[in-house]
């Protein structure tokens, strides 16, 4: 994905391990974390979840990277937010007794966030009418302050209709991401007036049987992966 050239005063920047714009601070923070025990969160070298709960069992030893699977499942995060319709939206509710994914992102991301949906979207379209109607995909903003219902609406519709798109207090937010491992800053304004927003990058998929993230999707996971993958999880079955 490419940058836009037009000058704006609150730009967002590309990011890295923890969706930050600067390689040299996403290496400091990766080494950080790992000097604490703990794997950057979404980055590209398939780093864990962040979180004191880790992942367990990977998937085929080939060269192309898969899902995790979870020897400890995430319960779902108690978030109650807003839709795209401007509608209360409350994830354990709506989403009990479906397959769901769960990724935290923002819509002036240049780069990981719309190419993770475009990913999901082109698999989702793979799949049978009945199974796509089954399967619930959340895209949770990090930037509630530009992510408006409505804005957050418009991108989401670019990917596909049926995405669910939530946003609400940032505190909130953050806390449900924290209960998935997923690290979540609030969006810095820079001295130059750009704004980087921090965010992991992993997709949750919660299974239907039971609402639980038992695998866990980094960035690099390619859209052939997730083709594999969602005729599967719709069933409640691991990849």
């Amino acid at each position: 994905m490419h940058r836009t050239a037009r000058r704006h005063p609150r730009r967002s920047r590309p990011a890295g391990p923890l969706h930050r714009s600067r390689r040299a601070l996403g290496l400091a923070l990766a080494g950080a974390l790992l000097a604490t025990g703990t794997a950057a969160c979404g980055s590209a070298d398939g780093g864990g979840s962040g979180s004191d709960r880790s992942p367990a069992t990977a998937g085929p030893t080939d060269s192309v990277k898969r899902g995790t699977v979870l020897t400890n499942p995430f319960d779902k995060p108690e978030l109650v937010l807003t839709d795209t319709e401007g509608e209360t939206y409350d994830l354990v509710e709506e989403t009990r007794g479906h397959p769901t994914l769960v990724y935290f992102g923002y819509t002036h991301c240049p780069d990981v966030c719309p190419l993770t949906m475009s990913n999901i979207a082109v698999a989702k379209s793979k799949l049978p009418k009945a199974d796509q109607e089954k399967l619930r995909v959340v895209f949770v903003t990090s930037d509630p302050e530009r992510d408006t219902p409505e804005s957050l609406g418009t991108w989401l519709r670019a990917q596909d209709p049926d995405f669910i798109g939530l946003t609400g207090d940032f505190d909130t937010i953050q806390a449900g991401a924290r209960d998935l491992g997923i690290g979540l800053a609030p969006p810095e304004v820079e001295e130059d007036g750009d704004v980087v927003s921090s965010h992991g990058t992993q997709v949750l998929a919660f299974l239907p049987k039971d609402d639980k993230a038992h695998v866990l999707y980094t960035s690099d996971v390619p859209v052939e992966v997730y083709e594999q993958d969602l005729p599967k999880l719709v069933k409640g079955e691991l990849p």
